[in-house]
C-alpha cells in the first residue's frame, strides 16, 4: 500500500491550510462587480402582512432594487419543497402547506423573511433595509410545542386542525397494549428533547451569478451540491439542472443545518438574473442565524417501558410530539418519524414495540435535520426510561441492562421495528466501559465528595444508531501524465476530514504517496453526481465507490502493463504500486505505466488514452454503530454547578480508517451531547413568540472547561457485515451517547433529594431549584 493507507493515523492534510488562514470559505469569494443584499425578517411570530412601503427604501443611496414575494411570484419561482412524502397512520395524505420562498400574506415566525434588499455595499443594504417600511397585523403566536394541538390554540395554518400536519406510526399497537395490560411492572416517563440552535462556525453563505448565456451560478456553504442544484433546477426556477452550477469550497461546520434549501439561496439568484450583476448575501449571526437557520431536536414524549416479574422487557409504547416549526423543512417530517422510530428499539430484545408520532406546526424557525438526526432522540428517550425504570424497581441499571440486550449469538437480529442489526457485542462493550470509569471505585469517590459538601453522580447509556446508507455515490479517479491522481467525489467535507480519509484509501488501493493525490469536492461542473454528506454516510458509501474506481484504474493498468511488457494482462499482478508479470520481477511502477497511458503510439489498438476508473456504490442497508458512555458529575448542591469531572466511551464502528479522526469525530459528538444535556435551550417567549435566547449572550453553547477529557475506547472486533470495508458511521455518535449518560448521573447525584427525572437542560438553576424543593419536601416529612 502507500505510504499511509487504511487503519494509520494521520493528521489531516486539510488542516494546513485552515491553520495558517489559507481556507477558501464562501465569504472569502468576491465576484467582479458584485452586490451585496440583506434579507429584511418579520420582527412578530404571527401576523398578516398587510402592506410593505419600500418607497424611502428604494431611494436609500446604493440601493439597487428590492425583492417582494409579489416579485418572487411574478417571476415563476416555485415553492420550497418537502422532499420526504409520508403518509398518516391511516394511510390519509400530510398537511403540507406552501413555503413561498418571501410570504406576501402572513408571516409565520420571527425570522420569516419579507423583503430581500440589494445594494453597492453591504453598509447601504443594512441602512436600507431599516427603511422598508412593513405594516403588520398581529395574530396569536403558538410556541409551546405541548400545547400546540389543543383545541383552543391558535392556528399556523389554516388547513391544519389543531396545528397537525400528521400523525405517524411504526410497530404493533395491539401486541403492545395487550404487553402492557400483562405485565408485572409498567414504568411510565414523559420527557423533553429541548430545542436547539446548530451555531456551526461559519454561517450561511450565498452568492448568486447570472451569465449572457442564462446560466445560473450559486457559491454557497453546503453539506452536497447536487441536492441543491436538483432542487433550484426543478422545484424553483423549472430550468434544465445543466443551467444551474452549485460550488461550494471549505465549510466550517454543517450538522446537517447545510444540506437544506434556503430562500436566500433562490434570492440571490433572482437578484442576480435580474441586475445582470452577482449578488452576495452573508448571513449575521442573530439576524439571520438564530432566526432562520433550520433547528434542531424539540420534541415532547410520554413513554411506558412493560416487564414481567424477572425484569424482561415485554413491551415498549411511546408518543411524541413533534415540533416541525412553522413550515416544513426538506427533511423535517422524516426526522421524528423514520429516522427516529425504528431506533426506539435501542439494543433491548422488547418483542414488542409501537411508536406514534404527531407532527406539529409553531410559529417558530423550521426544524430538521441535527447531528445524529433522530437517532439522539431515541436513544435519549430509551436510556433515560430504562434508567427510570432501574431506579423505580430497586435494580443496578447495569444489570437490569445485561438481562435485555440483545445477545451476540442473536446476530443477525431483526428488530420488531423492522431493521436487522448485522452485528454487535453490547454487553462486553457495556462492561469494558464501566471497568475503564471505575465503576467499583465510584462509591469512594462518592464519599469523597460528600466530605467536600458536593454531590456525585454516575450514569450509563448504551446507544446504537443507523447511518452510513443514503442516494449512493460516485467516485472519479483521473491519473495524471506524471502519476498523480485527482479524485473527483460527490460528498462534501463540513470538517470531518475528507480529504485525509478518501486520499488513505487511494494510497492503499494504488500504492501512492498522499502527496500525489487530490481530492475535489462541492461543484456540480466538475462532479457528475452525488449524495452528498449526511447520515456518516461519506466513508462507508462514498469510500467504496473511491476503492471500486482505484480497482477500475487498476484493471486498466493490468492490460496497458501486460501491453508494455508483452504479456497477457491476466498474467500481471499489482501491488505496492508496480506492475508486474506474475512470477518475475519484470514490471513496471504505477507511474511508469501511467506516463505510457498518455502515449497513443504505446497503446493497444482501441484503447482511449490515461489512466482514469469511475465506480458507483450504492449501500444496501444501513451500518449500526454502537457503544457506552458512561458519565461521572459532581455538582455543588448550593449553585447548581455541573462538573461533568470524567465521560469514558468504548465504541463499536467496525474497522477503523483513520484512530485519530475517529477520535477528533468522537470528542466533538460528545461535546455537542453534553452541550445538549447541560447548557443549550432555544427559548421562545410563550405569549409574544419572541425568541429570547438569539445571541450568545442568552444562548450557552458549551465552551472549553465544560468538557472533560474524553476517555474513549474502540473495539474493531465486530465489523459490519454488510459493508466492504466493514466500517460502521462514526460521524455523530458522540452526540448519540453523551446526553442520557449525562442525565442519568445527573439524576444519580440528585437521587436524595426525591429526584427521578431531570430535563435537558439540566441548567444550574433547575438543578438548583430540585434541590430547594427536595430539601422543603424532607423538612416537612
Amino acid at each position: 500500500m502507500g505510504q499511509f493507507g487504511i487503519g494509520q493515523p494521520i493528521t489531516r492534510v486539510e488542516d494546513q491550510r485552515f491553520l495558517t488562514g489559507t481556507g477558501a470559505y464562501t465569504d472569502d469569494i468576491d465576484l467582479d462587480g458584485q452586490a451585496y443584499a440583506v434579507v429584511v425578517r418579520s420582527p412578530v411570530a404571527h401576523a398578516k402582512i398587510a402592506r410593505i412601503d419600500l418607497e424611502e427604501a428604494k431611494a436609500a443611496p446604493g440601493v439597487l432594487t428590492i425583492l417582494t414575494g409579489e416579485d418572487v411570484k411574478a417571476a415563476g419561482l416555485g415553492l420550497m419543497p418537502n422532499l420526504v412524502p409520508i403518509k398518516n397512520k391511516d394511510g390519509s395524505p400530510i398537511v403540507e402547506p406552501p413555503r413561498p420562498i418571501l410570504p406576501t400574506d402572513r408571516v409565520r415566525h420571527v425570522g420569516d423573511p419579507v423583503a430581500f434588499v440589494v445594494a453597492e455595499t453591504r453598509e447601504q443594504a443594512r441602512d436600507a433595509a431599516e427603511l422598508v417600511m412593513v405594516d403588520y397585523d398581529d395574530l396569536p403566536a403558538q410556541v409551546d410545542l405541548d400545547s400546540a394541538n389543543a383545541s383552543d390554540a391558535p392556528q399556523v395554518w389554516d388547513e391544519a386542525k389543531d396545528n397537525t400536519a400528521f400523525v405517524w406510526d411504526l410497530g404493533d399497537e395491539d401486541a403492545v397494549d395487550t404487553a402492557i395490560r400483562e405485565a408485572a411492572h409498567v414504568v411510565r416517563l414523559k420527557l423533553v428533547n429541548n430545542r436547539l440552535v446548530v451555531n456551526s462556525m461559519e454561517g450561511r453563505v450565498a452568492i448568486g451569478d447570472y451569465d449572457a448565456d442564462g446560466r445560473y451560478s450559486l457559491y454557497t456553504p453546503t453539506q452536497g451540491v447536487h441536492s441543491l442544484r436538483r432542487q433550484l433546477a426543478k422545484m424553483i426556477f423549472h430550468v434544465p439542472e445543466e443551467q444551474i452550477r452549485v460550488v461550494t469550497k471549505d465549510v466550517g461546520g454543517g450538522f446537517g443545518m447545510k444540506i437544506f434549501l434556503y430562500p436566500e439561496h433562490a434570492l440571490v439568484l433572482l437578484a442576480a438574473q435580474t441586475l445582470g450583476r452577482p449578488v452576495k448575501w452573508t448571513a449575521e449571526r442573530s439576524a439571520d442565524g438564530f432566526v432562520s437557520d433550520s433547528q434542531g431536536r424539540d420534541h415532547v414524549s410520554v413513554a411506558e417501558l412493560a416487564l414481567d416479574a424477572e425484569l424482561n422487557f415485554t413491551a415498549l409504547k411511546v408518543r411524541t410530539k413533534a415540533n416541525l416549526g412553522a413550515y416544513l423543512s426538506n427533511f423535517g417530517v422524516f426526522i421524528p418519524t423514520a429516522a427516529s422510530s425504528k431506533m426506539l428499539v435501542g439494543v433491548y430484545k422488547t418483542p414488542a414495540i409501537h411508536v406514534e408520532v404527531t407532527g406539529l406546526f409553531t410559529n417558530t424557525t423550521p426544524v430538521d435535520a441535527y447531528r445524529g438526526a433522530g437517532r439522539p432522540e431515541a436513544a435519549y428517550l430509551v436510556e433515560r426510561l430504562v434508567d427510570k425504570a432501574a431506579q423505580d424497581l430497586g435494580v443496578d441499571p447495569a444489570e437490569l441492562r445485561r438481562r435485555n440486550y440483545i445477545p451476540a449469538e442473536a446476530m443477525p437480529y431483526e428488530t420488531p421495528l423492522g431493521t436487522t442489526y448485522d452485528s454487535g457485542l453490547f454487553e462486553r462493550n457495556m462492561n469494558r466501559a464501566l471497568e475503564i470509569a471505575d465503576i467499583e471505585g465510584f462509591p469512594a469517590r462518592r464519599k469523597e465528595a460528600e466530605a467536600k459538601g458536593k454531590l456525585r453522580g454516575i450514569g450509563q447509556a448504551y446507544y446504537i444508531e443507523c447511518c452510513g446508507a443514503g442516494p449512493g455515490e460516485q467516485a472519479t479517479i483521473r491519473t495524471h501524465e506524471d502519476g498523480r491522481v485527482t479524485l473527483f467525489i460527490g460528498t462534501q467535507s463540513n470538517g470531518q476530514g475528507h480529504e485525509t480519509a478518501y486520499r488513505q484509501i487511494v494510497a492503499q488501493g494504488l500504492g501512492l504517496d498522499i502527496a500525489d493525490i487530490e481530492v475535489v469536492q462541492g461543484d456540480t461542473d466538475l462532479i457528475q453526481k452525488g449524495g452528498g454528506t449526511g447520515g456518516s454516510r461519506s466513508i462507508p458509501e462514498g469510500g467504496v465507490a473511491v476503492r471500486d474506481a482505484g480497482d477500475k484504474v487498476i484493471e486498466k493498468g493490468k492490460l496497458l502493463a501486460g501491453h508494455l511488457l508483452e504479456a497477457a494482462a491476466s498474467d500481471v499482478e499489482f501491488a505496492d504500486g508496480r506492475f508486474t508479470i506474475a512470477g518475475t520481477d519484470k514490471g513496471l511502477t504505477f507511474k511508469e505505466v501511467a506516463a505510457a497511458s498518455f502515449d497513443k503510439t504505446r497503446l493497444p489498438e482501441g484503447v482511449e488514452p490515461g489512466l482514469d476508473g469511475q465506480a458507483d456504490y450504492k449501500a444496501p442497508v444501513q451500518t449500526f454503530p454502537n457503544g457506552c458512555h458512561v458519565c461521572e458529575v459532581e455538582i455543588d448542591p448550593e449553585t447548581g454547578w455541573v462538573e461533568v469531572v470524567h465521560h469514558t466511551v468504548v465504541d463499536d464502528f467496525g474497522t477503523v480508517l483513520n484512530p485519530l479522526m475517529l477520535a477528533g469525530q468522537v470528542h466533538g459528538g460528545v461535546a455537542q451531547g453534553l452541550g445538549q444535556a447541560l447548557l443549550e435551550y432555544t427559548a421562545y417567549d410563550p405569549e409574544s413568540g419572541q425568541l429570547l435566547s438569539g445571541s450568545f449572550m442568552d444562548y450557552a453553547m458549551p465552551r472549553a472547561d465544560d468538557v472533560p477529557f474524553v476517555d474513549f475506547h474502540y473495539y474493531e472486533d465486530a465489523p459490519c457485515t454488510t459493508n466492504p470495508f466493514g466500517i460502521k458511521g462514526a460521524g455523530e455518535a458522540g452526540a448519540i451517547g453523551a446526553p442520557p449518560a449525562a442525565i442519568n448521573a445527573i439524576v444519580d447525584a440528585l437521587k436524595p433529594f426525591g429526584v427521578d427525572h431531570i430535563d435537558m437542560p439540566a441548567t444550574r438553576e433547575k438543578i438548583w431549584r430540585l434541590i430547594r424543593d427536595g430539601r422543603a419536601a424532607k423538612a416537612a416529612e
